[in-house]
């Protein structure tokens, strides 16, 4: 593929412009659906594996714990090796990465032992921990500079859109509708229970098949396409990345992180389960409500929350809708029916601008710190992996998954704290 302008060989990180960008953004903007379209899986892999293997809500909340704990390893890895070895080769192993785990779905199911299932989930989220790594800024230096942000905002678009669909085609394709009581599974023989536990498992296997064959078709255009494989410049002054911790609003806004990552996960993960406790709903119902209500009410929180951030300032706004998830998770709590789906789509649709927010509220005025402290506050995410087994052992003490909702509840709290007071940004004497 020609090249209007080649970078500099003393400075290869700058903006690369191709004639033809259509296809290269094509590419690059099929990674923010694939891994926004595979993490919104997991909230019907939990429901769907701790029937299939008979766990408990502590069990069952490993799932994200896996995912977690590998973007939490890897990423710094997979930093250091996009920086060596360019952001495209960075972005074709992670597809690799991604690949593979998808297809090790199949030797799980057949093995039935829920240990692969969360290996081969540890192997994708290390793929896409490489692909995130990479996209977002390839996706800026693809095409000129003045439109960077406008072509960044269209990519993450289609995250948004996997929220909304994945649930829904999870649901159709891997929850099977059958749901047994205590006395249904006492009540069948051992060979009809292994049977269908059997079953259960081994629902996963189309439709994780099915994505690994597309992913890997993606890495093979990715190989294919005559694009530039950028890499970034090697500064002479390195920083050690805990000198950051030096301006307070980034300590903040790394616990803030923290803890909203947590909340987020721990609300999404848990929602079937609230859905059919709280409000007798069937599984697959409650994933299209995951979907359309959840995931549409996320999508459009982006949209309304960029557009208030006009008039209303980020911190404040931040403040608002902390104040007003918390006053949600209390009906969470505390109530029953409907009202507590319809609570935790508002939830999510106040969810939506936190992780943004909190994270260009921390990297504000860090200076020469501005790449340590994004990649702290990047690594902060391991508040997914931690939390969520935290609410998964309250709802197994308490036998009731509402209570467990305390979790978030306090998340939201610090949310609340950092936007009122965390955020402010004091002088740091050198």
């Amino acid at each position: 593929m020609p090249l209007a302008s080649q970078t500099s060989k003393k400075n290869p990180a700058v903006t690369i412009n191709i004639q033809n960008k259509i296809f290269p953004l094509i590419l690059v903007t099929s990674l923010f659906f694939f891994w926004g379209f595979i993490h919104n899986l997991d909230p019907i892999l939990i429901p769907h594996l701790r029937k299939a293997f008979q766990l408990n809500d502590l069990q069952s909340s490993l799932i994200d714990s896996a995912v977690f704990i590998a973007y939490f390893l890897m990423a710094l890895p997979a930093g250091y090796f996009i920086r060596n070895y360019g952001y495209k080769t960075g972005i074709v192993s992670g597809l690799f990465l991604f690949c593979m785990g998808s297809f090790l779905f199949l030797p799980a199911a057949d093995t039935h032992q829920y240990i692969f299932f969360l290996g081969a989930l540890f192997i994708i989220a290390s793929g896409l921990t490489f692909l995130e790594t990479a996209a977002n800024p390839y996706t800026t230096l693809i095409g000129p500079p003045e439109t960077a942000t406008q072509r960044l905002n269209f990519a993450q678009s289609f995250n948004g859109l996997a929220v909304l669909i994945a649930p829904m085609i999870g649901g159709a394709f891997i929850l099977s509708g059958k749901e047994l009581s205590t006395e249904d599974y006492k009540a069948l023989s051992p060979e009809a229970l292994r049977v269908y536990l059997s079953s259960e498992a081994e629902s996963v296997k189309v439709p994780y098949l099915v994505i690994g064959v597309t992913v890997l078709l993606v890495a093979i255009l990715f190989l294919a396409a005559k694009l530039p494989d950028i890499k970034e410049e090697k500064e002479k002054n390195s920083f050690k990345p805990l000198q950051a911790f030096r301006y307070s609003h980034l300590s903040w806004a790394v616990i803030a992180q923290f803890f909203y990552v947590g909340a987020q996960v721990c609300v999404g993960s848990f929602f079937i389960k609230m859905a059919r406790t709280s409000a007798g709903m069937d599984e697959k119902t409650a994933a299209n409500f995951l979907g359309l209500g959840y995931g549409l009410a996320f999508m459009l929180g982006r949209f309304i929350g960029t557009f208030l951030m006009k008039y209303v300032k980020a911190e404040r706004l931040l403040a608002i809708y902390a104040f007003l998830n918390i006053l949600l998770c209390i009906i969470t709590i505390a109530a029953k029916g409907m009202i507590v789906v319809y609570a935790l789509i508002l939830i999510s649709f106040f969810m939506s601008i936190m992780f943004p927010t909190i994270f260009s509220l921390g990297i504000k005025d860090l200076g020469k710190f501005t790449k340590p402290g994004s990649s702290l506050i990047v690594m902060s995410i391991v508040g997914g992996a931690l939390l969520p087994p935290l609410l998964g052992l309250i709802s197994d003490y308490t036998g009731n998954i509402q209570h467990g909702y305390v979790v978030p509840l306090l998340c939201f709290g610090f949310v609340l704290f950092f936007a009122l007071k965390g955020h402010k940004v004091k002088p740091v004497y050198q």
